[in-house]
């Protein structure tokens, strides 16, 4: 291709090309999952239902766990929250952005499949411990926020705490087969305000 003065038209970067293959397959894990369970993750049958190739796909994960991985952090991933000078106010805004990732379509089936693969036999326990880690990132940064700012006692156990936010969640999503909902968030932040409050 060439422009009016003869030279070589210059092609824009690939990257909406790349962005939309990620995408593509990304939202054919959660479908799949969500219609059929984590079974029917393989890589055809992404590769079919996004729409691209399965070198494409490849390229971007070298293996199921790593695309399933990626698909989990698409929908649930993440946070950050603002310093708002109060850690309830702060865990409260964080588990209502995260009720609301948990109460879209597919997203129970997709965590229970990931949660279910990271006990498999083979299981790169790296590979799925990060991703929690990173998913919980957000509130250990709430809670040592508090803790230096004085509304959160010193002495607070912050791993322990981490994993009484995110447990009930998952809890009522995955054990008791009900969404969350923001009665549950009020009481969450409530109950670890009463244990962890300066």
């Amino acid at each position: 291709m060439v422009d009016k003065q003869g030279r070589g038209a210059v092609r824009g970067p690939g990257r909406p090309r790349e962005e939309r293959v990620t995408r593509a397959a990304l939202d054919a894990v959660v479908a799949l999952v969500a219609e059929q369970g984590m079974g029917a993750v393989t890589m055809d049958a992404v590769a079919e239902r996004a729409g691209v190739s399965k070198p494409a796909i490849y390229r971007r994960w070298a293996a199921k766990q790593e695309l399933v991985i990626a698909a989990a952090e698409a929908r649930i991933g993440e946070l950050s929250v603002p310093d708002r000078g109060d850690f309830r106010a702060e865990l409260h805004e964080l588990l209502t952005a995260r009720m609301e990732s948990y109460r879209q379509p597919g997203v129970d089936r997709l965590l229970a499949g990931v949660i279910g693969a990271s006990a498999e036999a083979g299981a790169d326990r790296g590979a799925y411990g990060a991703y929690p880690a990173r998913v919980m990132g957000e509130t250990r940064r709430i809670l040592e926020r508090g803790i230096e700012r004085g509304d959160v006692r010193a002495d607070t156990d912050v791993r322990a705490v981490v994993t009484l936010v995110a447990a009930p969640m998952l809890f009522r999503l995955l054990v008791e087969l009900e969404r969350p909902d923001r009665h549950l968030v009020d009481a969450v932040v409530e109950l670890i305000a009463r244990a962890v409050a300066a």
